[in-house]
Order: structure tokens, then C-alpha cells, then sequence
């Protein structure tokens, strides 16, 4: 099985690999791929550091989850394959808009170009904005690992 952008899916996450990855500056972990685990990992820490904190108050910042996409029986999340994260979902709630200022989504779009993500505040539909997600294939995420020097 895969999730939305092919990746592999299951709802064993031994058998994807899904792995706890510390983020940096914060006591959050993330349970994603291991493919993308520091892609993920690396993202959030530079989130917390330039956009908003993600380790104060509520626990609601999550990678892996085997589900379907809201309201798509036939379509299994990229949470499924563990390369796809939610951060701050309390603050940035499904279908809310314009949670973040201005400044912070120009910042936003910046790390997610820098780390070949996509995020649900640009969706077409119901926006996502506490939501990011892997849209490279792994060849493409192991180059951009090796091009960010990610360790």
C-alpha cells in the first residue's frame, strides 16, 4: 500500500521503518519514515526556531498515524508512511485560515522550498496549516539530504 505521494504505507510502522527523530532545540520527537526522518526533523527545528515555538503547552505536534485522508475513504494519508507532520495542530486547526501572519508565511514557504515539502496552508481546498509533507521521491529526498548536509 502507499499514502497520497506514493511513499510506502502501513499500519505496521516497524514495517515502513518509522523511527522517533529528536528535533532540535525542543523536547519533541517525530515518529516518521526513517527515508525522511531528518528531512522532517530538521524542518521542525528550524520552525520553532524562525517561525513559533512547537514544545510549549499542548502535545500537538505528531508525524506517523495509519489513516485515511479526512473525509477520502479510497486515500491513505501521507501520515500512513510517516512523511507527513503536524505542528501546533492547536493552534493551526483543519479548515482554520490566516493563522500565521504574513511574515512567517513568507518564512514558511522559504523552509519548505529549502526542504522540498508542501504544506497545507497553500491546499486549494480545505487548508491543512499545521500540516507538511514529503512531495520528492527518495532518490530525491537522499540528494536533498546529502545537499543540506543533514546528520
Amino acid at each position: 500500500m502507499k499514502s497520497q505521494n506514493g511513499w510506502p504505507a502501513s499500519a505496521d510502522p516497524n514495517a515502513i521503518g518509522i523511527k522517533a527523530f529528536p528535533v532540535a532545540g525542543t523536547a519533541i520527537k517525530l515518529r516518521c519514515a526513517a527515508g525522511v526522518g531528518l528531512i522532517l526533523a530538521s524542518f521542525a527545528a528550524e520552525f520553532h526556531a524562525t517561525v513559533e515555538p512547537i514544545d510549549k503547552g499542548t502535545l500537538d505536534d505528531w508525524g506517523y498515524a495509519y489513516r485515511n485522508v479526512r473525509n477520502s475513504p479510497d486515500d491513505l494519508s501521507n501520515h500512513s508512511s510517516g512523511t507527513a507532520i503536524d505542528i501546533n495542530a492547536a493552534h493551526h486547526s483543519l479548515g482554520s485560515e490566516g493563522t500565521f501572519t504574513a511574515e512567517k508565511v513568507a518564512v514558511i514557504h522559504a523552509l519548505i522550498k529549502k526542504y522540498g515539502l508542501r504544506w497545507g496552508g497553500d491546499y486549494k481546498g480545505r487548508k491543512d496549516e499545521m500540516h507538511y509533507e514529503i512531495i520528492e521521491t527518495p532518490e530525491q529526498v537522499k540528494a536533498r539530504i546529502a545537499k543540506l548536509n543533514l546528520k
